[in-house]
């Protein structure tokens, strides 16, 4: 017998065993994720919040070059040191009823003081922008002076149905009220 002539028992034992090997193998953690059988998600602690892009409200301010830092963004690193190192704010907080382990951790993170008028202030500035981009929204979705509220009397008629009453010796209020019916405007009329 030579040797490339294989029974057909040694085959199937073969392929049994490459079968077992690769059941085995599959359930080890590192196999398994050679493979992509198992997600890597993201690590949250490298994961960094970009600001969101907004309009500047008042639209002087030029476009970034490229390649160039964008001002807003900090590194993971500035971020923790501003927030460990704290800042003076208006108002102290008072400490009482706290402990001293309370008191260390505020002044950690510099909530020791606060400022009263916050929400007003945060108001004020809200506010400012909301009525910018209030205006040119409105100039830009309603282009044309609104119609007048209201139901508008047709004069002539009522001044009929008035006189009517009176010579048949009825009330002032009955009957209906005589109105000026609007003539609805086409889809593209006013458009062109």
């Amino acid at each position: 017998m030579t040797r490339n002539d294989r029974s057909p028992r040694s085959v199937l034992g073969l392929a049994v065993l490459s079968l077992g090997l690769g059941l085995a193998l599959s359930g080890c953690t590192d196999v398994r994720r050679s493979l992509g059988y198992e997600k890597a998600p993201p690590d949250e602690f490298q994961v960094v919040d970009r600001p969101p892009l907004t309009l500047p409200p008042d639209f002087s301010l030029r476009p970034p070059q490229p390649g160039t830092a964008r001002p807003q963004e900090t590194s993971t690193r500035d971020q923790a040191r501003r927030v460990l190192a704290g800042r003076t704010l208006a108002t102290p907080v008072t400490t009482a009823g706290r402990t001293q382990g309370d008191i260390v951790l505020v002044k950690r993170f510099g909530a020791e003081a606060i400022q009263p008028d916050i929400r007003v202030l945060i108001d004020k500035e809200s506010l400012a922008l909301a009525e910018v981009e209030k205006s040119f929204t409105d100039r830009l979705v309603f282009w044309r002076k609104p119609e007048p509220p209201g139901v508008a009397v047709d004069p002539v008629k009522e001044t009929q149905r008035l006189r009517e009453n009176q010579a048949l010796g009825k009330s002032v209020s009955e009957g209906e009220t005589p109105q000026i019916e609007r003539r609805k405007k086409a889809i593209l009329e006013g458009i062109f």
